[in-house]
């Protein structure tokens, strides 16, 4: 019996006897371990990595069976921190051992993991994703699903090709008071929406950091992977020492600043609510500053406007308060994350952004959608609807089509940050119109033999 045909029927051991398909480890053949497990496979023990891996095995259905980093000391504390858990669960020293990899696409290679969590910096996102399920794998990406538009086509096209199961991390899907905001929306309770006002704020500068040696544990050429070969500085990759936010995430070889960072998050979200989650603008126009020197780069200081087709208008800033308001003829709703982080570098004001959810009037927020009107995906736990797709096959709140428009918006405009006046976009096409210089911006070159033009079909 194929494993996925296994979990799919959730076939379970037969009384007195322990009937298991012959994939599954011998390492997890304890006497507590029950047949069914999803067994995954950790791209990347980072920061958000050792959390994306902590969220997903507090279900029992999941099993942490290998860990895979570039470089070697952050994969053996991966290895430590996931035996560590298992341990104090079950007791039992030696419930699993957690087999490390230097290359993920060895990991890939093993029938017995049936799914990867991908927690790599952002320019390693749609490699190991396509490669991932062009082997078979389920897959849970970290936002943003891609550096470049066109490499997140090629990843969305791959992954629905596969019929793989693609849970984007834009867990605010899960989130009950985004999930209403959006429900109330759609269902006209603050009358016809035409303006929504999504706080983002940038990132600072800093100065010149100058070269360091590679330290010996650390693979950097392939952490760059298809970026541009540069001198290593630690505050250009990751801390040696912790698990702080990495100096990576402001620096444009790897991504776009916030715009991309949290941006996917509440544009994700606000799409939601605006029925905009398959398409996107149709015209986008930005200013922003940036640093005129130094090692970190990214946009500080923004606001960008969207127009969409359906009469709708986004305004982003770091100007409104971290969350996103809906407006409408009749009122309006602002949600937010609240008192709630995901990590401790969110940038999140507390006094401007503690109430999760709010309305221009309280009787708004009771008006619940009823019968015959519109119902959103529910999902109670991003992680655990994840697990639920695998064994179900059915598509995740937030899957890979919808995780790339809300990308787009991000990566559109980043470049119409770099290009003065109105862009104007074809959401059907993935084109500017009528921009050469801005549609340059839609691929980035990638530097072999990585990158997604050189993933075997």
């Amino acid at each position: 019996m194929q494993r996925r045909t296994f979990l799919k029927k959730g076939a379970a051991a037969a009384a007195g006897s322990l009937i298991m398909p012959a994939v599954v480890p011998s390492t997890v053949l304890g006497r507590n371990a029950p047949s069914g497990k999803i067994n995954i496979g950790l791209i990347g023990c980072g920061r958000m990595g050792r959390e994306d891996m902590l969220n997903t095995i507090r279900f029992d259905r999941a099993m942490l069976v290998a860990v895979c980093d570039v470089d070697s000391k952050r994969m053996a504390e991966g290895k430590e921190l996931a035996e560590n858990f298992y341990r104090n669960r079950t007791g039992s020293s030696g419930y699993v051992d957690v087999k490390m990899y230097d290359d993920y696409r060895e990991m890939l290679l093993n029938p017995d993991i049936d799914a990867v969590i991908i927690s790599t910096p952002d320019h390693w996102h749609e490699q190991p994703a396509m490669e991932a399920a062009l082997a078979g794998k389920d897959i849970y990406l970290q936002k943003p699903n891609s550096l470049t538009v066109e490499a997140g086509r090629q990843m969305s096209d791959v992954v629905r090709r596969q019929g793989v199961i693609l849970q984007v991390g834009t867990q605010q899907r899960s989130s009950e008071q985004f999930r209403l905001a959006a429900e109330l929306v759609r269902n006209g309770r603050i009358g016809r929406l035409h303006t929504v006002k999504v706080g983002l704020p940038g990132d600072p500068g800093g100065p010149v950091f100058p070269e360091m040696p590679v330290p010996p544990n650390l693979n950097f050429d392939m952490w760059l992977g298809s970026t541009p070969v540069v001198p290593y500085t630690e505050n250009g990759v990751h801390p040696q020492d912790g698990y702080g936010r990495p100096g990576w995430l402001r620096i444009e070889n790897y991504g776009s600043g916030m715009i991309t960072g949290w941006g996917q998050h509440h544009f994700d979200s606000a799409a939601w609510g605006m029925d905009t989650e398959y398409t996107g603008p149709v015209a986008v126009q930005a200013v922003a500053e940036f640093p005129k020197s130094g090692t970190w780069n990214v946009h500080g200081d923004f606001m960008v406007k969207a127009e969409y087709e359906n009469g709708i208008t986004m305004y982003t800033s770091g100007g409104f308060a971290n969350g996103i308001r809906y407006e409408g003829t009749d009122g309006w709703i602002f949600v937010s994350r609240g008192a709630y982080t995901a990590t401790a570098s969110d940038p999140v004001e507390a006094d401007a952004s503690r109430r999760a959810l709010d309305a221009s009037d309280p009787e708004i927020l009771k008006a619940t959608p009823g019968r015959g009107e519109i119902n959103l995906y529910r999902s109670e736990d991003h992680y655990g609807n994840w697990l639920d797709c695998i064994v179900s096959r059915k598509e995740p709140v937030c899957n890979v089509e919808t995780g790339h428009r809300a990308c787009t918006v991000c990566l559109i405009s980043h470049i119409a940050m770099k290009i003065p006046g109105e862009l104007r976009w074809n959401p059907r096409a993935e084109r500017f119109i009528d921009n050469d210089a801005a549609n340059a911006m839609l691929s980035r070159p990638q530097r072999y033999p990585y990158g997604t033009n050189y993933v075997k079909l």
